[in-house]
């Protein structure tokens, strides 16, 4: 007889970390403390990696290209079976969200610590994920839930019955890749034809789909976590408005200026909508805002890069929350004992060039941390640790966590001041700059802010 949910809570004892640098830091101390042990893995450049030395089990699985080790599918699994892992964690980037993956991860009889293949797959087509968040009741941007045809006359009279100016998406999008804003008419055909063979390259797929460009919008986040009993919560919202080619760079919570009789039904559509798909586990619901409403973009059906700040608030750890979703336990709170108190923010701490934010790679060869009440570091290096040019650029998150917005942002000032990366280039000095900006500091800023920010400093 298959076991039931009862069974199989706590089935696993072992956990593959199927990622790398600070992320693959914070999973293991997670399981450490549930009592779990965990493999860690690497590829030839992370041999030296400081994770490995506490880890129960370090294995090399491939050359420093990740297509050769952290996106190598059969080698992780091997991985896995050899060191007597029951479960792998996918961390966010990578295999996160790869619901093949996901699926022959189960197919091997492992535990995927995330959401099932099909959730993974809905939500991971752009198309397929708004059709079910409108049926779940979630606002979206306007725009029809259906990929656009190759009928230029069809196309032309979706875009007019929008209004310009429309934006153009790949369907199996992320990361800020495969989207183009088309302002007007004379355009638009040139727009979809770049955009689909743009798609095609980065996600092996043509299809596009169109939506209402909103020219203010801000940037928020709703985190859900959900078990496989039929319970579901939302930790409260986030502002990840301050971006760079469409790429985070400071994230806060909560969002500033959203009331709660706003944001609350909202946040209550993202639960209703994760029960109707069967969601497990962690996942954040991202939403454009402008004008007092919100739009449904898309969902990360996995752990987030900023979700520090919101543990940070609400005092879960969702990392732990995921892993006993993981393991088939009941959820351990309800949606009345959810309470978000402070404000907190998060900084990427990137190896880059301040100023041209081209890559850094090379050995640390001094590192000085802020430390005290309310400040948080998540990071894998140390000095002389060598920065691989292989991989992303994030080497740390600051986190700080205040009574007030006001105290956060002071908290981070200093914060920032107290960091100290030498031998490579970071953004830190790019970071103290903008948390000293006023418009930041008011909480007037939306999605476009950043980058004419920037504009405006290269020019003066």
């Amino acid at each position: 007889m298959p076991e039931t949910l009862e069974q199989s809570a706590g089935r696993f004892d072992t956990v593959l970390i199927a990622n790398r640098g600070e992320i693959a830091v914070r999973i293991q101390r997670a399981c450490r403390e549930l009592g779990l042990k965990t493999v860690a893995i690497c590829s030839e450049a992370d041999r030296q990696a400081p994770y490995g030395k506490t880890a129960d089990s370090f294995l090399c699985i491939g050359p420093s290209t990740a297509a050769k080790s952290y996106l190598n599918q059969d080698a992780i699994l091997l991985a896995a079976r050899l060191a007597g892992a029951g479960a792998i964690h996918p961390g966010y980037g990578f295999l996160s969200e790869n619901a093949a993956f996901a699926d022959a991860v189960e197919k091997a009889g492992l535990v995927f610590i995330g959401p099932t293949a099909s959730s993974i797959a809905i939500m991971g087509d752009k198309i397929s994920a708004k059709r079910a968040m409108m049926a779940a009741g979630v606002p979206c941007v306007p725009g029809p839930d259906t990929a656009l045809p190759d009928d230029p006359a069809t196309i032309e009279r979706i875009a007019l019955e929008i209004g310009y100016p429309v934006i153009i998406k790949a369907a199996g999008g992320g990361g800020g890749r495969g989207m183009r804003v088309v302002p007007k008419a004379d355009v638009l055909h040139e727009a979809i034809a770049l955009t689909r063979e743009e798609a095609r390259k980065a996600f092996g797929s043509r299809s596009l789909y169109m939506e209402k460009f909103l020219e203010h919008p801000r940037h928020i986040e709703i985190q859900v976590i959900c078990d496989d009993h039929g319970n579901a919560v939302w930790l409260g919202h986030r502002d990840c408005s301050m971006q760079r080619r469409h790429q985070k760079v400071v994230e806060e919570a909560p969002a500033p200026g959203i009331a709660p009789d706003i944001i609350q039904p909202v946040g209550l559509a993202c639960v209703q909508a994760c029960l109707q798909i069967g969601y497990r586990g962690v996942g954040t619901f991202e939403f454009l805002y402008e004008d007092g409403a919100f739009y449904f973009i898309e969902m990360n059906t996995r752990l987030q890069v900023e979700h520090p700040v919101t543990e940070m608030t609400s005092g879960v750890d969702i990392v732990q929350a995921q892993i006993r979703a993981a393991q088939g336990h009941v959820l351990d709170l309800i949606q009345g004992d959810v309470t978000c108190e402070g404000h907190s923010f998060e900084c990427r701490i990137n190896a880059e060039d301040p100023e041209t934010f081209l890559p850094s790679a090379g050995v640390v060869t001094h590192l000085a941390l802020p430390a005290g009440p309310g400040i948080r570091v998540d990071t894998h290096i140390h000095a002389g640790y060598k920065v691989s040019p292989y991989y992303d650029s994030l080497i740390a998150k600051l986190i700080v966590h205040a009574p007030t917005r006001a105290e956060a942002m002071a908290r981070m000032r200093e914060a920032l001041a107290g960091t100290e990366v030498e031998g490579i280039s970071t953004n830190i000095p790019f970071l103290r700059a903008l948390f000293k900006d006023g418009a930041f500091a008011q909480g007037e800023t939306d999605i476009h802010y950043l980058e004419q920010w920037l504009k405006l400093r290269r020019a003066t």
